[in-house]
């Protein structure tokens, strides 16, 4: 039973740095913009957020120093896709790039820096239920937030005038622009709010999954939580849903080493990154499903005067 509670808990702080991603290129891609340069971005968040506590002491500080570097790296971004109509591929990939290459340099005085004690939380009478209590009601408030966050995207989204605008200048700038919203300015916004939740997945990561700087230590996490957007088709809960069974296949392995279960290191390394390319090869079977649920317009430019 333990182990079982085990499991579950891992997976769902493993699906936290996930999730919180993933809803944050969800507002993005909802707005129309394509940001590849998640991974980058969670690398110099995560670096900022360890930088920060190891220096502060203060965890939150720490989540938003993380924030703040994810808005400024994809502000940054924003500034070139949106009023420059750079490439958006191309300027997410080198974003990406410059992001592993930042953060290495960043890092080097932290790697052997150590972050203080992590205060460990429970639900009171909730912590004690068996094997729901400590897989569910002793995780890290952040594990909370990340369901929190899903159910506010979904409100905001489908319930709100501004989620009707932000989702309509997805579908179909030109109509938006001619009803006399700022395209520039709401996509802009959206790229900011994603970033500023990279920002928070990869200080979330640094600081409280995985307490230590290492470089390249995001390993992948951001492109993961692209390839989340397709497989959710564009919806909070799936995505939510999906972080969490990718973040149990990545502790799937570690149970089953726990519970006498021999498995080569190497397939342990591959199973995070296997699970979403089967995924996504499954689902892309039916093109038309993902047509229908994809914004019209994502990874399209736009140019007012035209």
């Amino acid at each position: 039973m333990d182990s079982y509670a085990l499991l579950i808990g891992s997976a769902l702080s493993a699906g936290t740095v996930l999730a919180i991603a993933a809803l944050g290129l969800l507002i993005n891609e909802k707005a129309g913009i394509v940001n590849l340069g998640a991974e980058g971005i969670m690398l110099c968040a995560a670096i900022a957020g360890f930088a920060t506590v190891a220096t502060t002491g203060s965890t939150w500080l720490g989540f938003l120093a993380g924030m703040a570097a994810g808005a400024l790296l994809s502000g940054f971004f924003g500034v070139l896709v949106i009023w420059l109509n750079t490439n958006q591929y191309a300027t997410g990939l080198a974003l990406s790039l410059f992001g592993v290459g930042f953060s290495a340099f960043a890092g080097i005085n932290f790697v052997q820096a150590k972050l203080p004690e992590s205060t460990s939380y429970s639900i009171p009478v909730l912590a004690d239920i068996p094997l729901l209590g400590p897989a569910l009601f002793r995780q890290h408030p952040m594990v909370y937030l990340a369901m929190l966050l899903t159910a506010g995207l979904i409100w905001f989204l489908y319930r709100t005038r501004a989620g009707l605008v932000l989702r309509s200048v997805g579908e179909s700038p030109e109509s938006a622009h001619a009803l006399g919203y700022p395209v520039r300015r709401i996509r802009f916004l959206a790229v900011l709010a994603g970033g500023a939740l990279c920002g928070l997945a990869g200080a979330y990561l640094s600081t409280v999954y995985t307490p230590l700087w290492v470089e390249g230590m995001v390993a992948g996490r951001g492109w993961i939580a692209l390839a989340l957007t397709t497989f959710a088709t564009w919806r909070p809960v799936r995505v939510l849903l999906g972080a969490y069974l990718f973040g149990g296949v990545s502790m799937l392995g570690f149970y089953l080493q726990s519970t006498g279960v021999n498995v080569p290191s190497q397939f342990l390394s591959m199973l995070t990154y296997l699970a979403p390319i089967v995924v996504l090869a499954l689902i892309s079977r039916n093109p038309a499903f993902i047509k229908i649920n994809m914004p019209a317009s994502i990874g399209k430019p736009f140019y007012p005067g035209s």
